[in-house]
């Protein structure tokens, strides 16, 4: 049974658990009900203002199926780390997190593309210390205010997506200035619109829909490379025409956005916000596959292979109703890795085996 206690934020330690959603006075979301609590969240909440909050107290802990002497045996025999993914040290969150609220709250200044430059800098340089070739968004944790996290989220995603391309390192730092800048049009967007909880009507959806233009705007005179600027205006545009602001098809999208367009839907889907639920994590990869008419195939496929959604000792329940603990991934399928059941010590090998063809995880 999960109780819940009150507690002044001063008196938090990182480990605890948070019971309730904290959300400023404009009603975005600071912390998610149910987020693990670090150092660094703990440091802002005081930082806002913040005096006290709920956490859990008394959580029991799941209880999951024993573990047979055979599958230990298979698991040791098959496990195969993850490859690896960006991490972002207490040092560089701290950088990267002070950039993007300057870049947010000073959109018309001068100092913007070094402020973006010098971000997209520390990201690369996180990816590059451990080569890193996958993504682990809910690792990052750079800031607690939505349209920062989306903006660093979505450069990330880019950045590494871009890796996969084929894309060369002044490409890669380009679009990760790209995907940092792609929604600083919305700070041209009147508040009531930009933080309504409910669904927008026609009139305030056609003013939202201008961000990509007032984004475009604010950095084309400004020392910032023509694929940056594209990139930034056409993210929403998408390959059958059918996206915004100017209905544009495959041939005229350029490749920046049609690799930001996908980090963005994608970020957006599992991210939780004041008028909507976030999207697990697969149910998000599984709308992505299914839209293939508006996304360009390659962007897809490369955001697919450097996804890992069941990292290697995650337990996950099959639907033969067998737990299960996951020993390797495929990143050609990644809804589909190898696991071995807990009781049977079987190995379902869900990509490659045709046995396995009808068994899901749920």
């Amino acid at each position: 049974m999960i109780r819940r206690k009150y507690i002044r934020t001063r008196q938090l330690k990182p480990g605890m658990k948070i019971d309730h959603t904290v959300v400023d006075r404009l009603g975005r979301n600071l912390v998610v009900r149910g987020t693990v609590l670090d150092k660094y969240i703990i440091d802002a909440l005081l930082g806002l203002g913040v005096m006290s909050v709920y956490i859990q107290d008394g959580e029991e802990e799941e209880k999951l199926p024993s573990v047979s002497v055979r599958a230990k045996k298979m698991i040791e025999k098959l496990r195969t780390d993850d490859r690896s993914k960006v991490t972002l040290s207490a040092s560089v969150r701290k950088r990267v997190a002070e950039g993007i609220q300057f870049i947010y709250s000073h959109a018309e200044a001068g100092e913007l593309a070094d402020a973006a430059d010098s971000i997209a800098c520390d990201l690369l340089d996180s990816i590059e210390s451990n080569n890193a070739i996958a993504i682990d968004i809910g690792a990052l944790k750079t800031s607690d205010e939505y349209t920062f996290k989306h903006s660093v989220d979505v450069a990330t995603i880019a950045m590494i997506v871009s890796k996969k391309h084929g894309l060369s390192k002044a490409e890669i730092r380009e679009i990760g200035v790209a995907g940092l800048l792609h929604d600083v049009g919305k700070t041209r967007v009147p508040l009531s619109i930009l933080n309504k909880p409910g669904r927008l009507d026609d009139d305030e959806f056609a003013i939202m829909r201008q961000h990509s233009v007032f984004g475009y705007d604010l950095i084309k005179e400004k020392e910032f490379s023509p694929a940056v600027c594209l990139g930034v205006l056409q993210h929403h545009e998408k390959i059958n025409g059918a996206g915004y602001p100017l209905g544009m098809t495959a041939d005229k999208i350029c490749p920046y956005a049609k690799i930001l367009s996908v980090a963005d839907i994608y970020d957006a889907l599992v991210t939780e916000r004041p008028y909507k639920a976030a999207f697990s994590q697969r149910d998000a990869v599984e709308m992505i596959m299914a839209m293939t008419a508006e996304l360009d195939m390659k962007a897809m496929q490369s955001f697919l292979e450097s996804m890992i959604l069941y990292p290697v000792d995650t337990v996950v329940e099959l639907s033969n109703g067998e737990s299960a603990r996951v020993v390797k991934n495929n990143p050609h399928y990644i809804l589909r890795p190898t696991v071995v059941g807990l009781t049977s010590g079987k190995v379902y090998d869900l990509g490659e085996d045709l046995s396995c063809a009808s068994i899901i995880i749920r």
